[in-house]
């Protein structure tokens, strides 16, 4: 075996959020050892400059943008890794001009993503959360029964983004008798829900929105006031997706003047910050951006990004590339 000092370098910018719940030994591997920028006393860009020609491969999660300035800091770079579950924080024309090869976690984060989305759903529906504080305030023993909630089977639920996580979202959903229908990049041939070419015609048919894309250039604030009118005063939105996919003030607005019925939010346009409005209405569910943070998927996430550097430096093909089209 290759002493440690002789192994190839992964640069980390920071600690991966996976290694502070559950510790490094979690990524440790005999093909590969850790260059880490946080125990360095220099500044960032001498600390990249100072190790330009020998790193190959980065592992970063969400919380650091991979910037072009960044890739040019590092000419050596062959392969990107990300824990993350989107990948609006690494320039990826950037990559793919440099054929820096990007992987991510594949469909680890999947289930449990879908399964918040869901969650949220249900609980604007049904209520959950306002019918908890209703409890625990003691306005059952004053005020009598709660509000009536409003029952999932039969709603006509439009995905935007049937990617791995908005498929288990259809999935789950189909169980409940929703009908479900969506809107992606690309129309996908092996599915027979309904496809709708724009959100503004998703959103005019469908009785709730769930957000499920990535966000890009073009789906940025994608979900605007037409789109919101389009959904209706009955309609409900539910977002895993990213923050700034919805016109987050516009929503905002919305929901204050009964524009549309509620909302289950996981992301937010400027992290952690939410809009204040939003903390009065009943009518809203918030989390904050946890959709994949189970001890299940921070236990599998290791092995994905191991298995994905180790083939790297092996000259193999990588376990879960992205395909960024």
């Amino acid at each position: 075996m290759e002493k440690s000092h002789d192994l190839p370098q992964v640069l980390l910018l920071k600690p991966p959020p996976d290694t502070l719940v559950l510790g490094q030994d979690r990524f440790s591997s005999d093909k590969f050892r850790f260059l880490k920028a946080w125990e360095s006393p220099l500044p960032l860009d001498q600390f990249l400059q100072a190790h330009a020609q020998s790193v190959q491969a980065i592992l970063v999660s969400g919380g650091i943008p991979i910037t072009a300035e960044i890739l040019r800091l590092l000419p050596a770079l062959k392969m990107l890794m990300t824990t993350a579950a989107g990948l609006n924080h690494i320039d990826m024309p950037e990559c793919r001009r440099r054929g820096i090869a990007v992987a991510n976690a594949g469909s680890v984060h999947s289930e449990d993503a879908a399964d918040l989305a869901v969650g949220l759903l249900i609980d604007v529906l049904r209520k959950v959360s306002a019918s908890d504080r209703y409890v625990r305030g003691g306005l059952w023993t004053t005020n009598g029964d709660f509000t009536l909630g409003s029952k999932v089977g039969g709603k006509r639920v439009g995905i935007v983004g049937l990617g791995n996580i908005g498929s288990l979202v259809a999935k789950r959903l189909e169980a409940f008798g929703c009908c479900i229908s969506y809107n992606s990049r690309k129309q996908k041939p092996s599915v027979s829900y309904p496809f709708y070419s724009n959100v503004h015609e998703l959103a005019a048919n469908s009785d709730v929105l769930i957000i499920c894309c990535g966000l890009t250039d073009q789906t940025h604030h994608m979900i605007d006031k037409e789109v919101l009118s389009a959904l209706g005063k009955e309609g409900v939105i539910v977002n895993i997706g990213r923050g700034a996919i919805i016109d987050e003030q516009e929503l905002v607005r919305c929901l204050v003047h009964g524009e549309i019925k509620g909302a289950g939010l996981d992301v937010f346009e400027k992290e952690p910050n939410v809009p204040k409005e939003l903390f009065e209405l009943d009518n809203v569910v918030l989390s904050p951006h946890c959709a994949v943070w189970t001890r299940e998927t921070f236990n599998d996430r290791p092995k994905y990004v191991v298995a994905n550097l180790e083939a790297f430096f092996l000259n193999k093909p990588l376990l879960s590339p992205v395909v960024d089209d």
